[in-house]
């Protein structure tokens, strides 16, 4: 597990007015791209029920979202040693999800698990988690 107070760092620079918008790492990982009847994406970052290929909705982007702050607080690559497939059947059929570092701040992992949820009603709307983040980041600095 990789230091996470970089990302600490960035949120107290986005509380004060300042945004990241691109950390240059984006690359292309072959057999990764997967594309179902509801649209196309990499399974590592899809709500399962886009995985069975049911109608997407905002909710699925707050699942998504909550597998980018797993992947800033861990410096890991989500489900690295599975393949595209292998990552459809446990998350879309099996109802997995990805661990949780027991390290990590309870406010950040009821976030993350929050977005995370099963039933995609139960996922919080962007503002809310927006709300939580503010209120975690910038009223309490990196000490979170």
């Amino acid at each position: 597990m990789g230091d996470s107070s970089f990302v600490f760092q960035i949120i107290e620079k986005v509380c004060v007015g300042q945004i990241v918008v691109d950390f240059g790492l984006s690359k292309w990982k072959s057999a990764t791209f997967l594309s179902t009847r509801s649209g196309k994406g990499t399974p590592q970052w899809m709500a399962p029920e886009v995985l069975r290929s049911e109608p997407p909705n905002d909710k699925c982007d707050v699942l998504s979202f909550g597998i980018i702050l797993w992947e800033l607080m861990t410096t890991l690559i989500p489900w690295d040693r599975l393949s595209s497939i292998q990552v459809v059947g446990v998350v879309g059929f099996m109802d997995r999800r990805l661990d949780l570092p027991e390290r990590l701040n309870p406010q950040i992992a009821s976030i993350v698990e929050d977005c995370w949820q099963t039933d995609p009603a139960k996922r919080p709307s962007f503002e809310v988690i927006i709300s939580r983040m503010m209120s975690l980041f910038c009223n309490t600095g990196s000490s979170a």
